[in-house]
């Protein structure tokens, strides 16, 4: 499965998504919804990278201290998991410095703070 495009990628994604928020439910914490979605990525046959460590290059010097992508979906795909009453821009700004970051062309924004959770799915596009 490590060869699929970003779009197939998603809709799996997005089915296992929806899988542990109609096992859990809202109102977690977003460690809780992370280790549910890896166990069922990796379930699903993805290679999954959990806290990828995401270091920043300036100019020449490069912080190893940088940021944490959530979840890495076959080194192609960035999932960033909230918990928030609604997306905000600072949000969706960190999924597209993780993208240009790492280079990345994908990035899902997951929020399993609502009710259904099709209305916490932004997609993100570098």
């Amino acid at each position: 499965m490590s060869e699929l495009i970003e779009n197939e990628l998603s809709s799996t994604i997005i089915g296992c998504a929806i899988e542990v928020h109609k096992q859990l439910g809202p109102g977690l914490l977003e460690s809780a919804y992370q280790e549910c979605l890896y166990y069922e990525l990796v379930k699903a046959g993805l290679d999954v990278e959990k806290e990828k460590a995401l270091p920043i290059v300036y100019k020449e010097i490069k912080l190893n201290h940088g940021y944490r992508i959530d979840l890495l979906v076959n080194k192609k795909v960035v999932i960033e998991i909230k918990t928030v009453e609604y997306f905000t821009d600072v949000h969706t700004a960190q999924v597209i410095t993780y993208l240009k970051l790492g280079g990345y062309r994908l990035g899902l924004l997951l929020n399993f703070h609502v009710t259904t959770l099709k209305n916490g799915i932004k997609r993100i596009i570098n």
